[in-house]
């Protein structure tokens, strides 16, 4: 994050979400690991700005559930178990299902065969495409990026922000979550979903089951893999 201390062009509370964006992506990277601990005057130093936006970014990520905060020790990386997981799958589907339903039953705006909708939809299954192709390279890093954008704009058509910020919060969380165990095979070939334009075809043609169906088997697949990873 080069040029962001001193500049005076950065406003603060932009600095605070840079820092915390990238502390994210550390995270997500696995260059910052589950239990790593750290103080606001490293991550401060680390990228050469002052203490404030920084310890704001930190709470910033520890209200989001990716970091432990300690009064005395400083902060660090939340571990999720896989029980934490199954948690928030279970808390995604009832998100999903019900803007899946919205987007196929729903009116005006939020309905799937509206022709705003269905261009929307063309452009989150561009997202969907890249995803599939990084998933079924076992790119996690570009998985990632795309898979958190399809979601993001594909909650964005249900036409509730703060369902839509709390789905991608999920998202982002799941992603923590499944990345600690992920980080450790070697060829991730295989092992990823990637049924992102399955599922967009699905609301296109309106159809709920299918759309359902889709997500439930993919809940399963992520479910399984991670028990099986924490396993071992």
């Amino acid at each position: 994050m080069p040029g962001t201390g001193g500049t005076g062009a950065v406003t603060r509370s932009t600095l605070r979400q840079q820092i915390a964006d990238a502390l994210r992506d550390e995270v997500l990277a696995g260059r910052l690991q589950p239990g790593q601990e750290f103080t606001v005057k490293e991550i401060a130093e680390q990228y050469g700005v002052s203490a404030t936006p920084v310890r704001e970014a930190l709470v910033d990520l520890s209200a989001q559930g990716l970091l432990d905060a300690d009064q005395h020790r400083g902060f660090r990386v939340h571990e999720y178990s896989p029980a934490d997981f199954r948690g928030m799958i279970e808390a995604r589907s009832l998100v999903t299902d019900g803007m899946f339903h919205n987007l196929i039953e729903g009116d005006g705006m939020k309905r799937a065969d509206d022709p705003r909708v269905l261009a929307a939809l063309a452009g989150v299954r561009r997202r969907g495409e890249e995803a599939q192709r990084a998933a079924v390279a076992g790119d996690l890093n570009i998985l990632i990026g795309y898979d958190l954008r399809f979601w993001r704009e594909l909650s964005a058509l249900f036409g509730n922000a703060y369902l839509a910020d709390f789905l991608h919060r999920l998202r982002v969380q799941s992603w923590v979550c499944t990345v600690q165990h992920l980080r450790r095979v070697d060829d991730l070939r295989g092992y990823l979903w990637s049924g992102h334009t399955e599922l967009v075809d699905a609301l296109a043609r309106r159809d709920p089951r299918a759309a359902h169906a889709i997500v439930t088997e993919y809940n399963a697949h992520s479910l399984a893999l991670i028990e099986r990873l924490a396993a071992e």
